[in-house]
């Protein structure tokens, strides 16, 4: 176990219970969860939800019980360009939710509409969970994640360039999660958060 490691374990023996954090004085009312593929979003954010004691939603989900279509079967059917369609829309529903995390899908800020309603949205906070992308593509494959840009690991990579600094323009905090496990990665951010709380006047 490394020092972070362990850090964190004691961090999180010593914080049982965690309050909602705060943005210029106030609660936050849902926190955003981004980043690639294989990032960790919808398992942190179920996790991170349990500890705050708010919802969990995985954008993904939300536009496939919204359209009654799995997100495979849209790419298949109509396109990527339909699919980025349905995902702004549904994007804009998940925010009109209120103490909840939102796991956002990896192409989601691509879109400059769905960068503005992120940013937009009162009491809405952004994290972007990151890693290289050779541990991401590898959680990929561990987990079986089932999409075309998977096929050719060059265009993977090269999406991945693409929307790096996407992700980081549109978070308040990036947590590096390479190394550690779910439990760790989400101590970290709880750690971030509540220390840019305190920092605040």
């Amino acid at each position: 176990m490394t020092p972070v490691q362990q850090d964190l374990e004691a961090s999180a023996k010593r914080n049982s219970t965690v309050n909602a954090p705060a943005a210029n004085g106030k609660p936050l009312e849902r926190i955003v969860l981004t980043g690639f593929m294989g990032a960790g979003k919808s398992t942190i954010g179920r996790l991170l939800a349990v500890r705050l004691g708010w919802n969990f939603l995985d954008l993904d989900a939300h536009l496939e019980e919204r359209t009654s279509t799995t997100v495979p079967e849209i790419f298949a059917l109509h396109g990527e360009a339909r699919f980025r369609r349905l995902e702004s829309s549904a994007l804009a529903s998940a925010l009109n939710h209120r103490n909840t995390v939102i796991a956002l899908g990896g192409g989601t800020p691509e879109s400059l509409t769905n960068r503005l309603l992120i940013e937009q949205t009162p009491g809405t906070f952004t994290i972007f969970l990151d890693a290289p992308f050779p541990t991401l593509f590898d959680r990929c494959v561990l987990q079986d994640i089932s999409r075309p840009v998977l096929a050719d690991p060059d265009a993977a990579h090269s999406r991945f360039a693409t929307r790096h600094p996407l992700y980081t323009r549109l978070a308040g905090i990036t947590i590096e999660t390479a190394g550690l496990t779910p439990e760790q990665t989400v101590e970290a951010l709880l750690i971030s958060l509540n220390k840019r709380s305190s920092d605040r006047p």
